[in-house]
């Protein structure tokens, strides 16, 4: 096993591993995140927002939701044609027990608040991010451009904690009319949200890695991130 890496057992039988960071300051005790992949897997984008993450005073954890068709998974931006088959490969309920097993693993450790643990995505993980606020008792998540609301926007009215949305305004992959359906959920089932637009980012904008980046939008949206973690779960 890699250094910082755990490998977790999953409820259907798979295992799954996962990227740790552990604040590298204090004694605890600290809130948890979770933390989840864009399509191109726990890559290093995702393991340095761990880290800066875990700098901030929260254990992070961040799941390889591929484990079932292609382990520790660092697919190139350019390469889409390879991230699909495993994008058709997920399922809603393979993602339910794979965001339990990484709550579960936030829970054993011994410095960590159990009542205090929110989760964060991209994308992708974005939509992860919904599915374990609506899962698994959590005090606040996140979501970055998520991708596919269609497919759980019926079940919005179950989300736990407050939850912070981040549109890119240029994104031609999410629409405003997609953007409306997940707000007009939420609304109609009263539960509390911030939901960011910010009009001169694209799609992916907050990953320095790739050509969308925007680095003042990315740097706005990493202050709310932090504020609104900190005010849930500290």
């Amino acid at each position: 096993m890699k250094e910082n890496y755990v490998s977790l057992s999953v409820e259907d039988g798979t295992n799954m591993d996962a990227y740790t960071s552990f604040p590298k300051q204090g004694n605890g005790p600290f809130a948890g995140i979770l933390l989840f992949q864009e399509a191109f897997g726990v890559n290093h984008h995702i393991r340095n927002v761990a880290d800066r993450l875990a700098s901030q005073g929260y254990i992070v954890i961040a799941p390889e939701l591929f484990h079932r068709t292609g382990a520790s998974l660092d697919l190139a931006y350019t390469d889409f044609p390879s991230v699909m088959p495993h994008m058709k490969a997920m399922t809603a309920e393979g993602l339910e027990v794979d965001a339990k097993a990484a709550f579960n693993w936030l829970q054993q450790q011994n410095s960590i608040i159990k009542n205090k643990i929110g989760s964060i995505g991209f994308c992708m993980g974005g939509r992860v991010s919904f599915i374990a606020n609506i899962v698994l008792p959590l005090q606040a998540a996140v979501s970055y451009y998520s991708g596919n609301m269609q497919l759980i926007a019926d079940r919005l009215h179950e989300i736990h904690g407050p939850h912070l949305m981040f549109w890119g305004g240029l994104d031609k992959h999410i629409t405003p009319d997609q953007i409306e359906t997940v707000v007009k959920a939420l609304q109609e089932a009263k539960k509390e949200y911030i939901n960011v637009t910010i009009s001169y980012a694209d799609h992916a904008f907050n990953c320095d890695e790739r050509p969308s980046y925007h680095a003042q939008a990315a740097k706005e949206a990493w202050a709310l991130t932090l504020a609104f973690f900190e005010n849930k779960l500290k």
